[in-house]
């Protein structure tokens, strides 16, 4: 069983969004997964494009699949294209999106989940997220 809290997860989601209004990102959508990705906690604000939730959901998803940050994924694609792109085959329904914005949760070096957000540029989604787990008391993992 994870360790991750629905209170955590909660405050991550509420965190990220209020993160988001104060840089005056575009409206976001923001998707917490636990260690075992299963759905923790996800908002959506008004605005958001189509399919920014299943964005925010890969990025995340990714993320635990490969167990770094989704900015360590972005650059793993560039450096073995073919190797991200079998493993966004098998990473399941939810996929892999190779680019900022999939933060792994830790606390005291211990895997709880992950956090996706889409909505803006990549490196705003990935401040959002930051800034959500840490709200939480976490420790946020991007892949930098």
């Amino acid at each position: 069983m994870s360790d991750l809290t629905l209170d955590a997860a909660q405050t991550i989601v509420a965190a990220a969004l209020k993160a988001g209004r104060a840089l005056n990102l575009k409206p976001l959508a923001v998707v917490v997964y636990d260690a075992r990705g299963a759905l923790k906690a996800a908002g959506v604000e008004d605005g958001t494009s189509l399919k920014r939730t299943e964005i925010a959901a890969a990025k995340a998803n990714g993320a635990l699949a490969l167990g770094i940050g989704s900015r360590a994924i972005g650059r793993r694609a560039e450096e073995q294209a073919y190797f991200v792109a079998a493993v966004s085959h098998i990473a399941g329904p939810a996929g892999l999106v190779p680019v900022p914005g999939g933060v792994l949760i830790r606390r005291d070096g211990r895997l709880l989940g992950a956090v996706g957000i889409s909505g803006d540029t990549s490196d705003n989604d990935e401040t959002a997220a930051v800034a959500g787990i840490e709200a939480a008391g976490l420790q946020p993992e991007t892949g930098a």
